[in-house]
C-alpha cells in the first residue's frame, strides 16, 4: 500500500516539473521574441522621435554655448575694467607718462598715400589695413607724437583723423599740473586745450599728454606742449593753444 503511495508521489512529482520546464522553456523562449518585438517597434517609433532628440540635443548645445559666452563676456569686461584701473595707477606712479616719448624702436611705419587739399588738417590715408594688425580708434605718431587715430579700416589701407581735425577730441592732461582737460582740432591746422580751470598757474612749454579714455589710447601718450592761452571766459575756463610735437604740415609716414 505505502509502495504504491510513494509510486504516485513520484509521478506526480514527474509530472509535476516536467510541465514546470515546459513552461520555464516557453518563457524563455517568449522573451526572445519579445526583445526582436520591441527592437522592431524601438526602430519604428526611432523615425517620429528623430526630430525631437535632435531639436532636445541643439537646445542643450545652445543653451551651455550661452552659458559659457556670457560667463566669458563677463570676464573679458572684469578684466578690461581691471587693466583700466591698472594703467591708471600706473600713470599716477609714473607721473601720467606710461609710453616713452621714442617709439621708433617698438612700432611699425605706414606710408601716407592719400592727403587731399580740401581735407588736409581733418584726414590721412595710409597703406596700412586689417592685413597688417590695424584697427579702428589705434593711434598713430609722427617722431613719438601723437598725430591721430584710426576711424575707418579696410584690408589693405585705412583712414586716420588727425588731431587737427575739428571732429576729433579726447581727454588730455597736463603733466606739471595734472590738470585734466580735452584736446581739439579748429579744422585748420591749430590744437587747442579745453576746460582747464583759471587760474592753476599752466604756463608755455608745459608738456601734454593723453589722459585715460580707453584700450587703444591709454595715458601718457606725448601730444604736445602749451603754447599760450587762446581765451579765457566767463565760466571760468581757460582755452590754451598747444603746439603739437610733430610737425602736422607735412609728413609722409606714420609710426603705429
Amino acid at each position: 500500500m505505502d509502495s504504491r503511495r510513494s509510486t504516485a508521489r513520484e509521478f506526480v512529482h514527474g509530472i509535476t516539473a516536467l510541465i514546470l520546464a515546459l513552461f520555464l522553456l516557453g518563457v524563455s523562449s517568449g522573451l526572445g521574441i519579445m526583445k526582436n518585438i520591441v527592437d522592431i517597434w524601438g526602430a519604428i517609433l526611432f523615425i517620429p522621435e528623430y526630430p525631437a532628440v535632435v531639436m532636445r540635443e541643439i537646445y542643450l548645445s545652445w543653451r551651455s554655448w550661452s552659458r559659457d559666452k556670457n560667463y566669458l563676456s563677463s570676464e573679458v569686461s572684469r578684466l578690461r575694467n581691471e587693466n583700466a584701473n591698472l594703467r591708471l595707477e600706473l600713470a599716477k606712479i609714473s607721473g601720467g607718462r606710461v609710453y616713452s616719448d621714442d617709439r621708433k624702436t617698438d612700432s611699425r611705419t605706414a606710408r601716407v598715400t592719400l592727403r587731399a587739399p580740401m581735407s588736409w588738417w581733418s584726414e590721412i590715408r595710409i597703406d596700412r589695413g586689417k592685413n597688417d594688425s590695424i584697427t579702428q580708434g589705434l593711434p598713430i605718431f609722427s617722431g613719438g607724437y601723437l598725430v591721430g587715430r584710426v576711424s575707418t579700416v579696410s584690408a589693405i589701407s585705412s583712414w586716420a583723423e588727425l588731431i587737427t581735425s575739428s571732429s576729433f577730441m579726447i581727454p588730455a592732461v597736463i603733466e606739471e599740473t595734472r590738470e585734466l582737460g580735452v584736446v581739439e582740432g579748429d579744422g585748420s591746422g591749430s590744437v587747442l586745450l579745453r576746460y582747464i580751470p583759471a587760474g592753476r598757474g599752466v604756463r608755455s612749454g608745459m608738456k601734454v599728454s593723453t589722459a585715460m579714455i580707453g584700450e587703444e589710447l591709454p595715458p601718457g601718450l606725448p601730444i604736445g606742449q602749451i603754447a599760450g592761452e587762446f581765451t579765457s571766459g566767463s565760466d571760468g575756463y581757460t582755452t590754451y593753444r598747444i603746439e603739437p610735437g610733430a610737425d602736422l604740415s607735412r609728413f609722409y609716414t606714420v609710426n603705429y
